[in-house]
């Protein structure tokens, strides 16, 4: 313990030790200024100080004997460094004393002793970071290895060699000495100075190899630290009225490219942004070259977030935000959270007023950040957490197959539409154009008008598909996302629009759209900014005569009295004197349709593969499943009582199991120690209240039981939860859950210490074939009907058509696979024998409807960049796959705490539940009566006035089926299909289409 540096005692011998090995050393040079012999006879105090250093010496090595005594390494105690130079130096002074004359010998062996300069410097606190620590221990080997090699050289030649005679010494000065050593380590050897005896040469053989490697490696490393310090410790000047970001965190190769490509990619390639990268380590030498690569607006600075002067240095104050990366395969992601999370407190401490988006892995681990001053959703603060939008997306996939690659279209605009025409033989069913959602304030002149009447005004009249808007609420300006909204809203001024548009010059006619100079105009790209003084609030669409599609076709929009229309013919009827009435529901027909009797719809809807009778009122869910519906304090969930793990727990004896059938199963991958996924994220949005309890599909996890117990109890209050102790990749444990007979599956993995990226999806990879080995073989053609044990379409796709038809065989279930590297989507690939041309790994792509999604952690790093240029989309991207909350209404609950408990207030159901949802729909003859002549815009049209359904993409068969083979014998469900988003309105539809839609809850 006094040898140890944990100890006060330890540290002060050590540094005691080493300033007088500092001084035994200068008391050898002062020796040598004064003689140039060898034989010298010492000063009187010279020798009186130097064997009391000497003294001190032999007492510390006695306790360093006495520290190894009874250790495995004493023989190795006695080769050390040290113990070599102690042996070499100490008697020859105590000889001196006794003789009172000194032979200077090996006393320059004292210089080894440098070596233990950087670890003194930092005792002494003189060296703190990384870059002065490397810097000093270069400093100590060069200048130890110098000075021995120059006391050596000093010594043999002075002396010359002891077997020759006459003596061939020469009188050289221990400067030479070192000069000679210099110009032979640097390798220029001018010749002035050699030397001659046999001993000095053979060493200066041996020393050239060893110090041209020195020299050589050591100075450009100490050159490239000494710049890199000085440019990367450098301060950045701020220029006003010039934007930049700052991003920290996880600053590495990977993360760093990833957001450079998604940033520009953003902005088109025309930066007008700064980015400032704050990195807590120096840079590697390919995360150099990338900053080097875009070296014109980016720049590099070695510090922290928790530092202030740090923070100075890149003017965090004066940003216009601070983004914050995540590892988002951290083995400890609560670890990564709470690191980030103190340097978002850093940030906001210290710069209040500057914006800040954060990643983050866990879900729970928001709660942390209401606590922090000066943030909050009011001053453009965001989190992006990355396992709740994950989580989210594979839960929607497995009620919407094809919604990843679809919303990554909208979102990310990376849609490869030269694959898609390769396998489509109509070239011009595609355009040139990729669409994407854009947000822009709506026209004064929609004051008044219902969602409904916009969507549609904008749909025919400006070529646009409105998607949702942001309604403001209450006194302190919060604000949520209505997408498609059941309830008449009625839109207000400066009201925000989510477009799904090619351009914003496009997304601007909806801003400039003026009633009185607008309605005559047939094209849309003439819609521009009027400056007309009469911009009077516009009536309702409805009342309008006609108005003209994209395809030069007028569709009539009065009521079927003012034109003469036959009843009961599909066109939706206005309900003139009916008070009370839903506003995007039209009246029923004169005669019963192929729909069914609704005495107040247009029929049944299925979803979730289940009939929904029909409700007594617009939004009335009080009747028949009041008894059974409970939500949590949001509204916004279903909700029960905690059910205890056993309760839940399925075994193969279970009788339950022989009925499980149209269930979700979610394969999970896991162990006591790794890191949880958050089941909790995923179930949430299939128990969301815009559900009926009747609609919602038994969950059931299957896992190892000592993981899936340390989630249990985040899900516990959800109900139709089952757990089954066991393993994807063994065939019993998946036919004993009925795989076949599963509606979709989904596959998870918890994070993998794999090193190799091609190594951390094994398990998921190897899963995915196995449930892909146990689906049903196809069933056979030619039948009029349901294939027997299979089940249909509406199964597959969780919604039914809109009319009478006959139900296709069912081949294969939909499969969501979590993949952690995008590239290992190869292995799964290679399972379908599909044209290599087909995927390219770097992008995502879409199976069949199916075959389900792939989905990988890469889409969520674009967000980053997506929601510094427009936080509104990713609130709508939450909304759609999460059913999130709004951001005030979030906060309040986690400033209460977010327990699961029982809504409050039963009579808030309604308001609560009161939101659309997802699905994916074939259509139906009340859609497409005319398969000739039909096209999206049609299609579009008629959905949104019969059923206020919302339409805004296409899931279309690679290869379209023979149209001469009846319909019953065509199997929709086991081919191929791609994504189109967004169609043209000129499209021609196949009956064979699938359509992404917006369902209202009622």
């Amino acid at each position: 313990m006094m040898l140890s540096a944990q100890t006060s005692t330890g540290r002060v011998l050590m540094i005691l030790v080493f300033f007088l090995n500092i001084g035994s050393l200068v008391a050898y040079f002062v020796d040598l200024s004064e003689r140039e012999t060898s034989k010298i006879y010492f000063p009187d105090n010279i020798l009186f100080i130097d064997t009391g250093f000497n003294a001190f010496f032999l007492l510390y090595f006695g306790l360093r004997v006495r520290a190894h005594y009874g250790k495995d390494d004493k023989l190795r105690f006695w080769f050390e460094l040290n113990s070599l130079v102690d042996f070499f130096t100490i008697p020859p002074v105590f000889v001196s004393y006794y003789l009172k004359k000194n032979w200077l010998g090996l006393r320059f062996l004292r210089a080894l002793r440098l070596l233990e300069l950087p670890r003194i410097l930092q005792f002494l606190r003189i060296t703190k970071d990384n870059y002065s620590i490397k810097l000093s221990k270069l400093f100590a080997v060069f200048l130890s290895t110098w000075l021995t090699a120059a006391g050596f050289i000093h010594l043999v030649e002075n002396n010359g060699d002891p077997w020759v005679h006459p003596g061939n010494s020469q009188s050289l000065s221990y400067f030479k000495c070192m000069y000679l050593v210099m110009v032979t380590m640097s390798t220029v050897g001018y010749g002035d100075v050699v030397v001659k005896t046999a001993l000095g040469r053979t060493f200066i053989i041996f020393f050239i190899i060893g110090g041209l490697v020195l020299f050589a490696n050591f100075s450009p490393e100490v050159v490239e630290i000494v710049e890199s310090h000085k440019s990367y410790k450098s301060s950045y000047e701020v220029v006003s009225g010039k934007n930049y970001i700052v991003v920290c965190g996880n600053i590495t190769l990977e993360s760093v490219t990833a957001f450079l490509q998604d940033f520009l990619l953003q902005d088109k390639g025309n930066v007008c942004t700064e980015i400032l990268f704050l990195g807590e380590s120096l840079p590697s030498l390919e995360l150099e070259a990338v900053f080097k690569c875009y070296s014109a607006y980016t720049t590099f600075f070695y510090g922290s977030a928790l530092n202030l002067e740090d923070l100075k240095r890149v003017g965090m104050a004066s940003a216009s935000a601070c983004l914050i990366l995540a590892d988002i395969n951290s083995l400890q992601p609560y670890t990564e959270d709470t690191s980030n999370i103190m340097r978002v407190l850093s940030i906001k401490n210290n710069c209040p007023n500057t914006r800040v988006i954060l990643q983050i892995i866990q879900s729970h681990n928001k709660v942390y950040l209401q606590n922090i001053p000066n943030w909050g959703w009011r001053t453009g603060d965001d989190i992006i957490c990355l396992a709740e939008l994950k989580l989210g997306f594979i839960a929607q996939s497995c009620l919407v197959p094809g919604l990843t690659d679809l919303l990554t279209n909208l979102f990310i605009g990376k849609e490869k539409t030269e694959t898609k025409r390769k396998y489509v033989e109509n070239k011009m069913l595609l355009e040139d154009r990729d669409y994407r959602v854009i947000t822009f304030l709506l026209s004064s002149d929609f004051i008044g008008m219902t969602f409904g009447e916009v969507c549609r005004l904008c749909f025919v009249k400006l070529d646009l598909v409105l998607l949702g808007i942001e309604f403001k609420f209450g006194s302190q300006g919060e604000s949520t996302i209505l997408i498609n909204p059941s309830v008449p809203i009625k839109l207000h001024r400066n009201t925000m629009g989510f477009f799904i548009a090619h351009s914003l010059a496009e997304v601007k006619r909806a801003h400039f759209y003026c009633k009185a100079c607008h309605s005559d105009i047939k094209d849309p790209e003439q819609i521009k900014k009027c400056y007309c003084k009469g911009r009077l609030r516009s009536k309702p669409f409805s009342a309008r005569a006609a108005v003209r599609t994209s395809r030069g076709r007028f569709v009539s929009t009065r009521p079927r009295e003012q034109r003469g229309g036959a009843a009961g013919s599909g066109t939706p009827q206005a309900c003139p004197e009916a008070k009370g009435s839903h506003p995007r529901r039209p009246c029923p027909p004169a005669r019963p349709s192929r729909l069914g009797k609704a005495p107040r719809g247009c029929g049944r809807l299925l979803s979730a593969g289940r009939a929904l009778p029909p409700q007594p009122g617009d939004l009335d869910v009080e009747g028949e499943e009041s008894s059974r519906v409970t939500l949590d304090p949001t509204g916004r969930f279903h909700w029960c009582d905690p059910v205890p793990l056993q309760d839940a727990l399925l075994t193969c004896k279970d009788q339950a199991l022989q009925n499980l059938q149209d269930h979700i199963l979610v394969c999970v991958f896991g162990d006591a120690n790794s890191p949880l996924i958050g089941l909790q994220d995923f179930v949430m949005p299939l128990r969301a209240s815009n559900f009926l309890y009747q609609e919602l599909k038994d969950i059931v996890f299957l896992g190892p039981l000592e993981y899936l117990q340390r989630e249990w109890k985040f899900i516990q209050n959800f109900p139709k939860l089952w757990l089954f102790s066991g393993s994807a990749l063994a065939c019993a444990d998946l036919r004993a859950l009925g795989v076949e007979h599963c509606a979709a599956c989904a596959i998870l993995s918890s994070t993998s210490g794999a090193s190799n990226p091609a190594l951390v999806d094994t398990e998921s990879i190897l899963a995915t074939l196995n449930v892909r080995s146990m689906q049903s073989r196809p069933g056979s053609l030619g039948t009029t009907g349901p294939c027997p044990g299979t089940r249909s379409a509406q199964t597959v796709f969780g919604m039914s058509a809109f009319g009478n038809q006959s139900e296709p065989c069912y081949k294969r279930i939909p499969i969501t696979t979590e993949l952690k590297s995008s590239p290992n989507v190869q292995f799964i690939n290679q399972a379908f024998d599909l044209n290599s041309e087909l995927i390219d790994q770097d992008e995502f792509f879409t199976t069949a409807a199916c075959a389900g999604d792939i989905f990988s952690d890469s889409f969520l790093n674009s967000l980053l960049s997506i929601t510094y240029y427009n936080h509104h989309i990713l609130a709508l991207l939450q909304t759609l796959v999460t059913n999130g909350t709004s951001a005030a209404l979030e906060e309040r609950l986690l400033e209460k705490g977010s327990v699961l408990g029982r809504f409050p207030r039963r009579a808030a159901h309604r308001a609560s539940r009161a939101r659309s949802k997802l699905a994916l729909l074939p259509l139906s003859t009340r859609l497409l009566p005319d398969a000739t002549e039909n096209c999206f815009g049609d299609v579009y049209c008629r959905a949104l006035d019969l059923f206020g359904i919302l339409c805004f993409g296409l899931y279309r068969l690679m290869d379209e089926p023979n149209p001469k083979t009846s319909q019953s014998s065509l199997d929709f469900t086991c081919s191929f299909r791609f994504v189109i988003a967004r169609p043209c309105s000129s499209l021609k539809m196949l009956r064979s289409d699938l359509l992404f839609c917006v369902v209202p809850f009622n």
